[in-house]
């Protein structure tokens, strides 16, 4: 992604103070409806007294979100706001720690835990990780390849409840 690409892209919402504040809306909403999702479904499961299931929807992304996080801080790519000198339209100060995308990534792996036990919840959820994506490199704080590659890694560290 080019500044010229992101001055593109964000242009619609860089328009209007209130189509900024709906997507920086849309992003907490997003985020916060997701991770609250994960506890909800981990409760369901307790209730169901499906001990090997409740295993697996803990394990699973618990593992997956420590490497990936890992993987991170060795990597520690910077932002898009750090190279490309944007402003972005979601406020934030941190350096590095960019690529992947972890908000992305636990959208996906919560979706696909979602989808072991729950599937339409689970396209839910996956989609809603869809719209994140979006949201997060038009607001300036990834880039695409950010995005994709927390996509990516969630679908794949989910595809292990194929194997439990």
């Amino acid at each position: 992604m080019t500044r010229e690409q992101y001055e593109r892209w964000s242009s619609p919402f860089r328009k209007s103070n209130i189509r900024v504040k709906l997507l920086i809306g849309a992003d907490k909403l997003i985020t916060g409806a997701v991770f609250l999702s994960y506890p909800a479904l981990l409760l369901y499961l307790l209730m169901r007294e499906n001990n090997r299931q409740l295993y697996s929807c803990v394990c699973i992304p618990a593992g997956s979100f420590l490497l990936i996080s890992l993987f991170r801080n060795i990597c520690s790519a910077e932002r898009p706001y750090e190279i490309l000198e944007i402003t972005p339209l979601i406020a934030k100060e941190t350096k590095g720690k960019s690529f992947p995308s972890r908000h992305v990534f636990s959208a996906f792996i919560i979706g696909m835990t979602f989808l072991f036990v729950i599937r339409p919840m689970g396209i839910l959820i996956l989609s809603a990780g869809a719209a994140m994506a979006y949201i997060r490199v038009v607001g300036g704080v990834h880039f695409p390849r950010d995005t994709i590659a927390g996509a990516v890694f969630g679908i794949l560290c989910g595809m292990l409840y194929l194997f439990t």
